[in-house]
């Protein structure tokens, strides 16, 4: 690694970076890099520069801020590259960009990645080199986009123990469900307008189903409880199994739909899910809408702190990578070394952890359900819930469209995963019951 040391008064040497793609996000940290250089200058003590840039197709156009002359197809000439002191890695994908940072750490460079997915699969191998190599690999952009939550997780709650993390960290989805909410409009229709609109990919199979929110949710954990969690672990429901009849029914209710992912950790088993969840209206993370991301955390020093923001796009992303490349760079020219714990703590001090198993994870539930139109089918249904455990304290009952049919929606005691599926298995059985049965989870975070 090139040494930024310089004799006596000299000035510093600038800071130098090589970029491992240059797409929105990439473009927007050369935008960032150009617009407020002076001030990073001012601030730093030198300025940061852009040496090589790595590209998949030389002759794509692009913005003027992107210098034609740094361009490169091989991004090993950027990893290799004997001036570069911080690979920047805004490419995506598990490879070759896995491949890519392995060498770049190995050789001593550190590494600013925003790449959610790749660390959810392979932080531990990443982490664990970075540490044995004495360099740093930062990842604010990989979580909640343009909001510091993982400066705030690992730098200002370290006297802090955080017990529980809530959060609306998939712009897509809160974008779709704002959307079904405030105007009426169906799950599909919106979709294709969060496509058209850039905040949802050709392929919004990630962003629907919950795995882009999950991804981020055990990079979170993991940070926040110093435990090392499985990319699989977390559980997924997606945001299409909310319809609008879902959401208005829970605005009767006083509750608004948001799309969270929930880790909880009680010190012996950690919670990990990721599905559409019923909040109280009165909470302020009800009222986060479009594309912001919201972060709640529980912890045992400053008790609910909540950070929002902007949670994609070339500027919030761009933005979240530069703090972390100016970080590094603060951290090598006061130091001359860098904090290379990437989770906070040694990595050897990272804990096994134990995931409670999804049907054992208690919440109050909200259950909707189409039945015949007589005080017996009533009386049948309720029985039901009742001989499966489940307790029912709000009720709401109306006609329905179809003649001879009422529509009941329920609001239930806590209840585990594993008796409302089997009581909704049994309701589905009943012949005064039709159609399909939604059930989704309610919470207060009271008692987070």
């Amino acid at each position: 690694m090139t040494d930024v040391s310089q004799p006596n008064d000299a000035p510093p040497a600038p800071v130098r970076i090589g970029l491992l793609g240059c797409g929105t996000v990439g473009t927007g940290v050369l935008k960032i890099l150009r617009d407020n250089g002076a001030d990073i200058e001012a601030r730093l003590g030198t300025p940061i520069e852009v040496v090589a840039i790595a590209v998949g197709d030389m002759d794509k156009p692009r913005d003027p801020v992107v210098d034609r002359e740094l361009l490169t197809e091989d991004p090993n000439a950027v990893v290799g590259h004997p001036d570069v002191q911080v690979v920047v890695e805004v490419m995506g994908g598990y490879e070759p960009a896995r491949t890519l940072l392995l060498a770049a750490l190995a050789s001593g460079k550190h590494v600013v990645t925003a790449n959610k997915a790749l660390l959810a699969e392979h932080g531990a191998e990443l982490f664990t080199l970075a540490e044995a190599q004495g360099v740093a690999l930062r990842y604010e952009a990989a979580v909640a986009g343009g909001i510091p939550i993982i400066d705030a997780v690992k730098n200002s709650l370290t006297g802090n123990r955080v017990t529980a993390v809530a959060g609306i960290i998939n712009g897509t989805g809160n974008f779709i469900l704002t959307e079904m909410t405030n105007h009426g409009r169906d799950f599909s229709d919106v979709l294709k307008e969060a496509q058209a609109l850039g905040y949802a990919e050709a392929d919004p199979s990630f962003d629907v189903d919950g795995t882009d929110a999950a991804q981020k949710l055990v990079l979170l954990a993991s940070l926040a409880f110093g435990v090392a969690i499985d990319a699989s672990a977390p559980f997924k429901q997606g945001v299409d199994a909310v319809s609008t009849d879902d959401i208005d029914n829970a605005r009767a209710l006083g509750y608004s739909i948001k799309h969270l992912g929930i880790a909880k950790h009680d010190g012996q088993t950690v919670e990990l899910r990721v599905h559409p969840t019923l909040i109280p209206e009165s909470l302020p993370i009800a009222t986060v809408d479009g594309v912001l991301n919201a972060v709640m955390l529980q912890a045992s020093g400053v008790g609910e702190l909540m950070l929002i923001g902007p949670g994609a796009g070339s500027r919030p992303t761009a933005s979240a990578v530069c703090a972390d490349i100016i970080a590094v760079a603060r951290e090598l020219l006061i130091n001359g070394q860098v904090d290379a714990r990437s989770l906070g703590l040694p990595f050897d001090q990272v804990l096994a952890c134990s995931i409670k198993a999804i049907d054992d994870v208690a919440s109050a539930w909200y259950l909707s359900v189409e039945h015949d139109d007589s005080a017996e089918a009533l009386g049948v249904l309720e029985q039901t819930l009742t001989d499966a455990g489940i307790e029912i304290i709000n009720a709401v009952r109306n006609d329905s469209e179809s003649s001879g049919k009422r529509h009941s929606v329920l609001v239930t005691q806590p209840a585990t995963t594993a008796s409302i599926e089997a009581a909704v298995s049994s309701l589905t059985k009943l012949e005064a019951t039709h159609g399909r049965i939604s059930r989704l989870r309610i919470e207060a975070f009271n008692d987070a």
